[in-house]
């Protein structure tokens, strides 16, 4: 593990505020680099950034981009004329070579939620777009923000909490979302090295400090309970902890469950906690049994699987990920057997990827929604996931009578599509697809696409299906007998929403 010092915060306000007055800010790096420079940094080429920054804007914005996104040194006149540098020297920002000076930190603008100028900072060449890569880089190394942060980040309830914990916090990243609603936030992480980025993180963003624990999962932390624990946790399933900030050192996906199972007994009552996550499909067994086994007693779950990969695919990712593709090409295909003889093993034939949501409740039969959804979302999903919580509760406390007793209105952004041959006097069947959220598509029957059509919230749903039996000439008796489970089913993936009686 790395032993090199890390900058002071001391005087992080002071550079916060010139880099802010220089425009170094995520809308001002897309301004002067354009859109294309600008989305080759998420792809880790740097090329297209350096060629806009060349001879322009020296002792502005492009010294800043050049120091501290692209690991280039900048003369020390130019890096004077932006920013504080003898007090960002004595800190350790920087360190001087001549007359030139070098960052010793990437710092990466970032955009918060409600337009937000944050900075995340990371070791050298690793933010997003860093010059770098991974390669082979100490174990200890700590990462910038990434997709899998994006992503957390983006399906995190928004709502107030007393308390919030970020297990594995990085670079800081979710503690800086949670410190924006949470009174109280705990940030631990397995390196201490991540906790003081975090801290630098946290300073350089204006946020408010984080209570900072060293160690590993729930030990840092004691009997403590919370209203909101996030964890984008070292999830990758790999033969041996060689990396700390992906490797979580146990077998296969028995951090992913430790995690799961703990979590339940540090979540205040009707606190969420929200993971991303790893788990194996192995052979002879469901997927969705295997992780719906990991739900603690208490909690309702929704867990989605958005991805899953061969293990030759899975493999390759994280090798590439380590920089191993790079090195001798024996070394490489050692390290791919060792891969595969752990896969092998343990009778895996791939890996699943996806976003674990649990919720402390004291129903007597906790709602656990396992499913898959490989397509388009549309972030952030917070509220999606608060709606999706508020409907298992109606559902739960609503049988097939009051189901129909109940009122219901057609969820905004929901269209109806009709598919069947062209010049068909009626569709094969009809599909209603959402256009926001979770961008969920279901096959309705006609009488199911009558109904949602139907629904406005004046009338009740018994009445709704009486008025079809009607058109449609059959006993309503029967249709209200067999309809609630289709209205169930709709109410569950959001395309009804229940409403309070009459429209008004």
């Amino acid at each position: 593990m790395s032993t090199t010092s890390l900058p002071k915060p001391d005087h992080a306000a002071e550079l916060r505020e010139a880099f802010l007055a220089a425009g170094f800010t995520a809308d001002g790096l897309l301004d002067l680099l354009g859109a294309p420079a600008y989305a080759a940094l998420a792809r880790s080429e740097t090329v297209p950034a350096l060629r806009a920054t060349r001879g322009a804007n020296d002792g502005g914005l492009a010294s800043l981009i050049r120091l501290f996104l692209l690991q280039q040194p900048e003369p020390y006149v130019h890096a004077a004329a932006v920013m504080p540098v003898e007090g960002a020297l004595a800190d350790g920002w920087l360190r001087r070579e001549g007359d030139e000076v070098h960052a010793t930190v990437d710092v990466r603008p970032y955009g918060g939620p409600d337009g937000e100028d944050w900075f995340i900072v990371s070791d050298l060449g690793c933010a997003v777009g860093g010059a770098g890569g991974i390669g082979s880089r100490e174990e200890g190394v700590v990462l910038g923000v990434g997709g899998a942060s994006t992503t957390l980040a983006g399906i995190t309830v928004p709502i107030a909490v007393g308390s919030a914990l970020d297990l594995g916090t990085g670079s800081g990243i979710q503690a800086l979302h949670a410190a924006q609603h949470a009174t109280r936030v705990t940030a631990t992480d397995v390196n201490p090295r991540a906790l003081e980025f975090t801290r630098l993180t946290l300073a350089l963003s204006g946020a408010p400090e984080a209570e900072l624990l060293a160690g590993s999962l729930f030990e840092p932390v004691g009997d403590a309970s919370y209203d909101l624990i996030v964890s984008n946790p070292p999830f990758v399933i790999s033969p041996g902890a060689r990396l700390t900030y992906r490797d979580g050192g146990m077998g296969g996906d028995d951090l992913c469950r430790t995690l799961v199972q703990q979590a339940g007994d540090h979540l205040n009552p009707g606190g969420y906690a929200q993971f991303l996550g790893n788990w194996q499909h192995v052979e002879g067994e469901d997927w969705r049994d295997r992780v719906r086994s990991w739900v603690p007693r208490g909690c309702d779950a929704w867990i989605v699987q958005r991805d899953v990969q061969d293990v030759t695919q899975y493999a390759e990712l994280w090798l590439r990920d380590a920089g191993d593709h790079r090195t001798d090409p024996a070394e490489y295909a050692a390290r791919y057997e060792d891969w595969l003889d752990e896969f092998e093993a343990r009778k895996t034939k791939a890996v699943g990827f996806g976003w674990i949501t649990l919720r402390r409740t004291d129903a007597a039969e906790p709602s656990i929604v396992v499913e898959e959804w490989p397509h388009s979302v549309e972030q952030p999903l917070g509220e999606a996931v608060l709606a999706h919580f508020a409907r298992q509760d109606y559902l739960r406390d609503h049988d097939d009578a009051a189901l129909l007793a109940g009122y219901f209105r057609l969820t905004a952004e929901v269209v109806q599509e009709q598919v069947g041959a062209p010049g068909a006097e009626d569709p094969e069947h009809v599909v209603l697809r959402q256009n926001r959220g979770m961008r969920r598509a279901t096959k309705v029957d006609t009488v199911g696409a009558g109904f949602a059509g139907v629904c406005d919230g004046s009338l009740s749903a018994g009445r709704i299906l009486d008025a079809i039996a009607q058109l449609v000439e059959e006993d309503p008796v029967v249709l209200r007998d067999r309809t609630p489970e289709a209205i169930r089913m709709l109410v569950e993936q959001g395309f009804l929403e229940p409403v309070q009686g009459p429209a008004q």
